[in-house]
């Protein structure tokens, strides 16, 4: 019988009390399960010391210095991350273990299956959702930014076929906080690259990116969540440069 490569789940958690033990019970089968804890002030740590899994707790200083220094602290080669409204499924289970008996890759997408206010999106721009989780310590490391920090890799990425489930929306102050924290982050982001803000940022961009969204990308077929989508979409372009705005005259966010 064939036995595949040992593997640590890293689970980076602040203020997960509503998903924590989801998220962990989804990779109990991986030899070790670690959460790094940006030191939680619901009962997030409280419910980890409940279970098998590791806990970890470290200043947050950013989503990938975070997810970095957890990289170095992993016991096994093999890695996959989780954020904690994420859950792994039985079939992708199935999937990466027998992709873990002979990898012929160091690093592996996964798509994701994304949810919003109770619904499954299958359009809007979400359709083609997919992240770098699984991979072999010291093959990839995340880029240093604030949003949407992607994992660079030193060699060419697989694909897996089975989906990871996303629960993106908890409740709307959740979201919205969630929301607020992202464009301010992006806004930081783009201080050093991005020229004088002007109307083409506080108009033109957000209105563009809801007709992509709910135009092209399709969102008018997810219904009212599709639409909420759209429009919060492009409300977020608004806000970043809205914020960028601020900090090009010396505000400090």
């Amino acid at each position: 019988m064939s036995i595949r490569k040992t593997i640590t789940a890293i689970i980076p958690s602040f203020n997960e009390e509503d998903h924590i033990l989801q998220a962990i019970a989804s990779v109990s089968w991986c030899d070790q399960v670690m959460v790094v804890d940006s030191f939680s002030t619901d009962r997030t740590a409280e419910l980890v010391k409940s279970t098998s899994a590791q806990l970890i707790q470290h200043e947050y200083e950013g989503p990938a210095h975070q997810k970095n220094w957890s990289i170095q602290h992993a016991e096994h080669d093999w890695i996959i991350f989780l954020d904690a409204d994420e859950r792994v499924t039985d079939s992708l289970r199935k999937e990466m273990e027998k992709v873990l008996i002979a990898p012929a890759f160091e690093a592996y997408w996964i798509c994701r299956q994304n949810h919003f206010m109770g619904k499954q999106i299958r359009y809007s721009g979400w359709q083609n959702d997919k992240v770098i989780r699984l991979f072999k310590k010291g093959s990839c490391t995340y880029a240093p930014v604030a949003v949407h920090e992607e994992m660079q890799c030193r060699s060419e990425v697989g694909l897996l076929q089975e989906k990871l489930l996303h629960y993106t929306y908890k409740d709307l102050n959740h979201y919205l906080e969630k929301f607020d924290r992202y464009t301010t982050w992006s806004a930081r982001d783009r201080a050093l690259k991005t020229g004088d803000v002007g109307y083409f940022h506080l108009l033109g961009k957000p209105v563009f990116r809801f007709f992509r969204h709910f135009v092209i990308k399709l969102g008018f077929l997810d219904g009212k969540e599709g639409f909420i989508i759209s429009v919060l979409s492009g409300y977020s372009v608004f806000l970043r440069y809205l914020k960028l705005l601020r900090i090009q005259k010396g505000e400090k966010l």
